[in-house]
């Protein structure tokens, strides 16, 4: 038997290597991986040797070579193969162990093409398609934490058809998404991002219980990292429906730095947030916005819960508490609400993913954009339209409500006043409905909205919006203009005696 190393990730290849010598495997290695074996004293044969050839061209060709693929590819229940295999002299590899040259690793940390260039494998991907193609007789490894369970299944001899197919398929998945992201990677550089393919590659996270609904299967994916290193569950189990909610909470919530900001989110759309000195305020606040739609509501808190906020939150049924992390205290509280799900990242404050592509299913295929921001400066130049101007906490009333806005489905509306949202209207089919349905809401839950600031994702297309906003009585706009009667709206602002701000930037949540 013999089985062909050849690894960029070298991390526990040694004691591989000397596993399968020890099982009776040949084996077989090249450049850095055959020197690393041979340092620790395996028995190696360098694959020049079995190819006949040397190396060449600074290593760009090493294993391109019958002798190795057709060891590998040729097939052992073919009598016809192995006559063949014989009288060409190919002696047929068993094991095929092979990761590819770090390309992401590489355009993460430099832009010489060159060097880019260079990172790109050719010989692996091939030697792993083809191992994977002939899995019936070959085994594939291409992830470092299935060394264990392959010696595993060599020595128990358990490797069966089955469990060869496994890795076929992870053989596939793993030189497609290389592909992909060389693909994505050239179309970035050369195309602007939107090239004739687009490839979205996801790793998966976990299963979900099921999809929207119980008929449907679902499952959690990630582009990178960070739900594997940043999305701990502490108690319950997430649901699709969950991780939607928990992303848009999270998204408003973690969008404000170090501030104590929480978001409590209800089918999607933010039904209360706030920032005050502490998290306990904050959600207290946050909860006076709207907490009929809060009971079964999701909530994200830009900080550690502890005893006392957790206390508050078991007054009402939350269905999940999303949070940069908990005190062991606070889980305590928390658990005793049966139903609750708490999950948590581990950090002091909220972190983002900040993912550069968004994309949107829609019948027949995808549409495709990169993702939109609130940027930095966006709120604080804000161009002034009219005579009034904001007082200092008018501004910041103006970038929570900008922001939520900016996450909250459009048509959408949102009220803020003393850094807290008391009116939000979203997802109509008109902004001035937006904005009735927001404040009929506040009406019925007792809130004054007078002195708040109103902002909107998208222009006011009639000055009729801000008829409704003096009523309500909103004393600062900040919208991005653009309407061609956006002259009306300035002058029924000023008719108000409402500071009104232009950002020039819009903000839609499709």
């Amino acid at each position: 038997m013999r089985a062909l190393i050849s690894v960029s990730d070298k991390s526990g290849v040694v004691n591989f290597a000397k596993e399968l010598v020890n099982l009776g495997y040949e084996i077989i290695s090249t450049g850095g991986t055959y020197k690393a074996l041979q340092d620790a004293g395996v028995n190696v044969i360098e694959a020049n040797e079995v190819t006949k050839f040397p190396e060449c061209f600074e290593g760009r060709v090493k294993t391109l070579n019958p002798y190795i693929h057709g060891g590998i590819l040729h097939r052992r229940d073919k009598q016809s193969h192995i006559d063949q295999a014989k009288e060409l002299g190919v002696e047929g590899i068993d094991l095929v162990c092979v990761n590819l040259y770090p390309f992401k690793a590489t355009i993460e940390k430099t832009d010489n093409f060159e060097e880019i260039i260079e990172n790109i494998d050719i010989g692996g991907p091939a030697m792993v398609r083809s191992a994977a193609k002939n899995f019936d007789s070959v085994i594939i490894v291409t992830d470092v934490a299935d060394y264990d369970l392959v010696l595993s299944n060599l020595k128990n001899n358990t490797n069966t058809v089955e469990f060869r197919q496994g890795l076929m398929i992870k053989a596939y998945e793993h030189t497609a998404s290389y592909d992909s992201m060389i693909a994505n990677y050239m179309n970035s550089r050369f195309n602007n991002g939107m090239g004739e393919k687009q490839f979205i590659v996801g790793n998966k996270v976990f299963d979900t219980r099921y999809g929207e609904n119980p008929h449907q299967k679902g499952a959690l994916y990630e582009f990178d990292n960070h739900f594997s290193t940043k999305f701990k569950t502490i108690k319950g189990e997430a649901s699709f429906n969950n991780m939607g909610d928990i992303s848009g909470a999270a998204k408003i919530a973690g969008a404000f730095g170090d501030d104590n900001a929480v978001c409590i989110v209800k089918h999607g759309n933010p039904c209360g947030f706030a920032i005050k000195d502490t998290l306990l305020e904050s959600y207290t606040e946050a909860l006076k916005c709207d907490p009929v739609s809060t009971f079964g509501g999701v909530v994200a808190v830009n900080g550690i819960v502890e005893l006392e906020l957790a206390k508050k939150m078991n007054e009402i049924f939350l269905e999940v508490v999303f949070a940069a992390d908990f005190t062991p205290e606070a889980i305590e509280e928390l658990s005793r609400k049966k139903r609750i799900k708490l999950f948590s990242q581990g950090t002091k404050k909220l972190e983002l993913a900040n993912d550069h592509i968004n994309f949107k299913i829609v019948d027949g295929g995808f549409v495709f954009q990169t993702s939109d921001a609130v940027g930095d400066d966006e709120v604080s130049n804000a161009k002034p339209q009219t005579t009034r101007t904001a007082t200092s906490g008018e501004q910041k009333d103006m970038e929570i409500a900008y922001k939520v806005a900016s996450l909250t489905k459009s048509n959408c509306v949102v009220y803020v006043k003393d850094s807290a949202m008391v009116a939000v209207g979203m997802g109509m089919t008109s902004r001035v409905d937006a904005a009735k349905a927001a404040l009929r809401k506040a009406a019925d839950m007792g809130i004054d909205t007078t002195g708040s600031v109103l902002a909107s994702e998208a222009f006011f297309p009639f000055r009729d919006s801000i008829d409704a906003a003096a009523e309500a009585g909103v004393k600062c706009v900040i919208e991005p203009g653009g309407s061609v009667r956006d002259d009306e709206v300035i002058a029924a602002a000023n008719e108000y005696g409402m500071a009104l701000y232009f950002t020039g930037v819009r903000h839609f949540l499709h």
